[in-house]
């Protein structure tokens, strides 16, 4: 009954760490579509009003170092998405 027991337990530990995995995958994701929705009035692309965009930017230091992030590891997100499904 041991070994059951010890196999279950490996193997809720292991969906644990990937479900943890992937809701921090789409938090950085939803951070930065919400970076990018609040910075586009300064490419061009209708947002919101720019003055709630200077107002909250002080409160977005986090976005801006995870939109910056993404430029960095831009060439790199399909790498990232498959080894977040074990895609060799």
């Amino acid at each position: 009954m041991e070994p059951i027991k010890n196999f279950l337990k490996g193997f809720f530990e292991y969906f644990k760490q990937s479900s943890t995995e992937y809701i921090e995958f789409e938090l950085r994701e939803l951070e930065n579509v919400f970076a990018l929705i609040l910075m586009a009035s300064f490419i061009g692309i209708p947002s919101p009003p720019t003055t709630l965009v200077l107002r909250l930017m002080p409160h977005m230091v986090k976005e801006i170092k995870v939109m910056q992030q993404r430029a960095v590891d831009l060439d790199d997100v399909f790498a990232e998405v498959a080894g977040m499904f074990d895609i060799d």
